[in-house]
C-alpha cells in the first residue's frame, strides 16, 4: 500500500512537471473569444470541438492567462497510459487533498466510463472545478443522466473568417450581431475596410483558414484535414456512437457522395442503394455526421430529428469541401457552405420556397455573387465578391463576423 501512494505521489508530480512545461512552452497563438463567453465559475464544464480544431490550445491559454504554473490548476490529457489503470475521480480526490482547485482533463471520451466519475468527483469534491473537453459526439446533456443537471457544455468552432483575419492581418477586429449586419452593415464595413482589404483574404480562408493547424504547416493542411476527417469517421463517429467498425465503409460512401453532390436533396431510397443500408439507418448516419461537425442539414422548419429527411445537405466548412470534393467546387457551392457556417452557429437556418435561406425564422436570404438581387421586398443579398453593401445588398465576407 504504501509503494502505491508514493508511485501515485510521483505521477502527480509528473502530471505537474508536464503542465509546467507545456504552459511554458505552448506558443500564444489565436485567441479564441469562447473564452470570453463561458461561465468559468461553474464547477463542471465541458468543451467539445471537431478533431485539429484547437481544444487543447483553448485550454492551455486559459490556464497560461489565469493560473500559469500555480499547482493549484492541473492540466492532464487523459490520453496518457497511465489512465488505463487510475481512475479519473481517485486521482482526482489526490490532486484535491493537495490543495488542488481546477483540473482539466483533456480527451475525456478517451476514458471509460468518464460521466459516472465526472459525477462522483462533483457529488464528493466540493471545492474542485473541473474542465474538460472531448469529441463534438460526446453525450454529456442529452441522453447523460449523471451529467445532464450539473455540466455546462460549450462549442469551440473553427475559426471565424473574422478570427482568420485578425490573425493574418494583425488585427482586432471584434464581432458583430446578426442586427447589426442588417441595419448598419455600410458602417461596419467602412471601419473595417479602413484598415485591411477583407477580400484580399476571403479566398485562402474557404481553403484553409477554419481549422487553426494552418498556423504550423500550410503546405500539408488538405492531408492533415483528411486524416482528422478519417479519425473523426474511425472514432468519433463509429466508436462513440457503438458502430461496429465494419460499417465504416458505408459511412465513409455517404461522406463521399454528400461531398460530391452538395448541397444535396436527398432521396433516401437512393442513398440508401447506394450506400447499401436501410433508410433508417442512412437517416441515422446523417444526423451522427451532423454531430461529428462533417456536414450540415437545413429542415423546412428547423426540425433535425434523426428519422426526418432534410431538405438541402451541405458540407459543414468549406475547407472539407477543398478537401474532400475539389471537383465539385464552384462559386455557388462555396458561398452557401460559407454563410450556413458562419451564420449557423448561433442561428437559426431553415429552407424556404422564398430563399436559399431563412435565419432565425424572420430574415430570408439570398446568397450569391456581386450582382445578387433579393426577390422579393424585405429580403436581403449576401453578395460575393463586394467590398460594402448597400441596403439590403450585404457582402458575404461580413458574415464571417458574427463570432
Amino acid at each position: 500500500m504504501f509503494i502505491f501512494v508514493e508511485n501515485s505521489l510521483l505521477k502527480v508530480e509528473y502530471f505537474l512537471n508536464t503542465h509546467r512545461y507545456l504552459v511554458r512552452e505552448s506558443n500564444e497563438l489565436i485567441h479564441r473569444e469562447l473564452v470570453e463567453d463561458i461561465d468559468w465559475e461553474h464547477r463542471l464544464i465541458g468543451i467539445k470541438g471537431f478533431r485539429g480544431v484547437g481544444k487543447t490550445t483553448f485550454l492551455l491559454e486559459y490556464v497560461r492567462e489565469h493560473f500559469g504554473e500555480d499547482k493549484s490548476c492541473l492540466y492532464v490529457n487523459l490520453n496518457h497510459f497511465y489512465f488505463t489503470k487510475r481512475r479519473i475521480f481517485s486521482f482526482a480526490d489526490e490532486f484535491y487533498k493537495r490543495g488542488g482547485k481546477v483540473l482539466i482533463l483533456d480527451q475525456v471520451h478517451k476514458y471509460p466510463e468518464w460521466a459516472t466519475e465526472l459525477r462522483q468527483c462533483y457529488d464528493e469534491l466540493p471545492g474542485l472545478k473541473i474542465i474538460f473537453s472531448g469529441s463534438p459526439v460526446l453525450r454529456v446533456i442529452e441522453g447523460n443522466e449523471a451529467l445532464k443537471d450539473i455540466a455546462r457544455v460549450y462549442h469551440l468552432e473553427g475559426l471565424s473568417f473574422r478570427e482568420y483575419l485578425n490573425y493574418r492581418a494583425g488585427k482586432s477586429f471584434s464581432k458583430v450581431t446578426l442586427e447589426d449586419i442588417i441595419n448598419r452593415h455600410e458602417e461596419i464595413v467602412r471601419d473595417i475596410i479602413s484598415e485591411v482589404r477583407p477580400l484580399a483574404y476571403f479566398p485562402d480562408y474557404l481553403k484553409f483558414g477554419y481549422y487553426p493547424y494552418f498556423i504550423n504547416n500550410q503546405v500539408f493542411y488538405t492531408e492533415n484535414l483528411l486524416k482528422h476527417v478519417n479519425l473523426a469517421l474511425e472514432i468519433d463517429v463509429t466508436y462513440l456512437n457503438q458502430i461496429e467498425l465494419k460499417y465504416l465503409p458505408k459511412l465513409r460512401k455517404l461522406l463521399q457522395i454528400i461531398s460530391a453532390q452538395m448541397p444535396l436533396a436527398p432521396n433516401v431510397s437512393k442513398l440508401s442503394s447506394e450506400v447499401e443500408t436501410s433508410r433508417a439507418t442512412v437517416l441515422n448516419y446523417l444526423r451522427y455526421l451532423k454531430n461529428a461537425r462533417l456536414i450540415n442539414m437545413l429542415f423546412p422548419n428547423g426540425n433535425n430529428g434523426q428519422l426526418k429527411k432534410p431538405d438541402l445537405v451541405y458540407l459543414h466548412n468549406t475547407n472539407l469541401l477543398h478537401a474532400i470534393a475539389p471537383e465539385n467546387i464552384n462559386n455557388r457551392n462555396l458561398r452557401q457552405t460559407f454563410f450556413y457556417n458562419q451564420v449557423g452557429y448561433q442561428h437559426k437556418l431553415t429552407s424556404t420556397p422564398e430563399a436559399d435561406f431563412r435565419v432565425d425564422g424572420k430574415y430570408d436570404f439570398w446568397v450569391g455573387g456581386k450582382y445578387t438581387q433579393p426577390e422579393k421586398m424585405k429580403q436581403y443579398g449576401a453578395a460575393d465578391m463586394i467590398e460594402i453593401g448597400d441596403g439590403n445588398i450585404i457582402p458575404l465576407w461580413l458574415f464571417g463576423f458574427l463570432y
